[in-house]
């Protein structure tokens, strides 16, 4: 079970809504990865991203996609890359990462409420 936490635990949390605009192989990486520029809007900009998501995704097909990712995480160093958002997804039945994504279309940078 998880540990409870208050409302304002969630909010120091800053998910937000983003557009993948490069999306390409991470050979570098110790597990299969794929590295991602995502496009969160004029507030926030581009940034980096480093995500295990190799079972289910080809770099081509993310392209335009919308994701969720953690943008108030400091960055992190991946092998020659630095990350500076955590994109968020789930484990399937086999622990393979499916992306976190809304099921219809809303304003890069809109924040998770």
């Amino acid at each position: 079970m998880s540990e409870t936490i208050s409302w304002s635990d969630f909010e120091k949390v800053d998910i937000r809504l983003g557009t993948v605009v490069e999306a390409e192989a991470f050979p570098e990486a110790r597990k299969p990865a794929i590295k991602l520029r995502i496009d969160f809007g004029p507030d926030l900009g581009v940034k980096k991203s480093s995500a295990q998501i190799t079972v289910h995704y080809d770099p081509r097909e993310l392209l335009g996609l919308q994701v969720m990712a953690v943008v108030n995480f400091p960055p992190r160093q991946i092998g020659p890359f630095m990350s500076e958002v955590l994109t968020l997804g789930f484990t399937d039945a086999e622990g393979a990462v499916v992306l976190a994504r809304p099921d219809k279309p809303a304003p890069d940078g809109s924040r998770l409420m």
